[in-house]
């Protein structure tokens, strides 16, 4: 089995027009965000053995809110090819992953990210599924499992989606 966590970087700042789309920050609400699903983790046990994560400041601050909350932390890859990629190049990357870690999380953008989870998600519960389609805002993450050995085997509609939680669920 292998189990595979999307999570989209939590709601970043517009309020530098100056920055460099890669440089935004997280805004107060992507913050309060990120340190609720830290906190909505914790509590349901969630710990992926690596952590593959854009190099895209709001993204890297979203996993730094929750970095401390796993002790100890997972490996963490910081990937400058994560940013604003395609769902293909984010699969290509889900199945070069080593066989060795049974839990990865991917830490990224859309429409890439959403793209990809839409993509992967075969099976769970239906309404989910159709809420997952439709929107896939900042700060959510998805849960999938395979019933696969090895990351290599991943394939389109090939995942359970178990989990699809939005920011505004955790208030």
């Amino acid at each position: 089995m292998k189990t595979l966590h999307l999570l989209r970087h939590a709601k970043s700042s517009w309020d530098d027009a100056a920055l460099d789309d890669h440089d935004r920050p997280l805004a107060p609400r992507g913050e309060r965000a990120a340190r609720a699903l830290a906190d909505h983790w914790a509590a349901c046990g969630v710990r992926p053995d690596l952590v593959l994560c854009s190099t895209a400041r709001r993204a890297r601050q979203t996993l730094e809110r929750i970095l401390p909350r796993w002790d100890p932390p997972p490996a963490v890859r910081w990937d400058p090819g994560l940013y604003l990629t395609s769902a293909a190049e984010l699969l290509a990357c889900v199945q070069g992953l080593s066989d060795d870690h049974a839990g990865v999380l991917l830490v990224g953008h859309n429409p890439g990210l959403g793209e990809l989870a839409s993509l992967l998600a075969g099976s769970g519960d239906p309404a989910v599924r159709r809420r997952l389609v439709r929107k896939y805002p900042t700060g959510a993450w998805v849960e999938l499992r395979f019933a696969v050995d090895a990351w290599r085997d991943v394939t389109s509609h090939g995942g359970k989606l178990l989990r699809f939680v939005r920011p505004k669920e955790l208030r």
